[in-house]
């Protein structure tokens, strides 16, 4: 972990759109810049009692894993502008989730408590936290609906369509990168299985892929796809 000074520029996000500037300052006198490098072991749960995170820039993964099966469940991956953690934000108490850095990252740290006293006393912030925590809790729902109600290929597909949709934040633009392991522990499943998934895809004419790269071929054919899934 390298710590950086403050350069006000070179970390601006969208978070402060549109927030007065005496807020802006008071931000940035409370924010650190730190960089990570990938595969990095970071973010335990006392420090997420302590500080809350900011991504800035590159991917951090928050997941679960049951060490018995060695079974891994992705829940999030945290990208531009992302927060976390926001559960231990909310009640204090420490969030049993684990975190990689998959990418050479850049994130802001706050301290935990000026946040709580941010959400508190100034109406502007909340108005963009707010609806920031709401779509993580749509994110969260559909995660489980789609694994309890689809097969893989269906939530392949469904997680193809949403990385194309600027309106699914948490999964717009977020397979640019991604290798196959990575994308099935999205999934819920393993790497053999989803290749299997997008082989298909490929001789459907749907897709091609590259190295850490999938090109949808044909929009339409997707979505008929999608449109297939949701009749069964």
């Amino acid at each position: 972990m390298i710590k950086l000074g403050m350069q006000k520029n070179s970390n601006e996000i969208e978070l402060l759109d549109n927030l007065n500037k005496s807020f802006e300052d008071e931000f940035y006198k409370y924010a650190s810049s730190l960089e990570y490098k990938k595969g990095e072991n970071i973010f335990h749960s006392d420090d997420l009692l302590k500080h809350f995170y900011i991504v800035v820039d590159g991917k951090i993964k928050t997941y679960q894993i049951n060490f018995e099966n060695d079974k891994e469940q992705t829940i999030f991956i945290y990208k531009r502008g992302d927060m976390f953690d926001v559960i231990s934000l909310l009640d204090n108490q420490a969030h049993d989730v684990l975190y990689e850095i998959l990418e050479d990252c850049k994130v802001l740290e706050l301290p935990i408590e000026r946040v709580r006293y941010w959400l508190e006393n100034d109406p502007t912030f909340g108005k963009k936290f707010f609806p920031y925590l709401a779509a993580q809790m749509r994110h969260t729902e559909e995660l489980t609906t789609d694994l309890t109600l689809y097969n893989t290929q269906d939530r392949l597909i469904n997680l193809l369509v949403d990385n194309l949709n600027p309106q699914k934040p948490f999964k717009y633009k977020l397979l640019q990168n991604l290798s196959n392991s990575e994308i099935a522990k999205l999934l819920g499943t393993v790497r053999h299985v989803v290749e299997r998934a997008l082989k298909q895809l490929k001789a459907d004419n749907v897709i091609e892929t590259g190295r850490k790269n999938i090109k949808v071929k044909s929009l339409q054919k997707l979505l008929d796809k999608t449109s297939q899934l949701l009749l069964k």
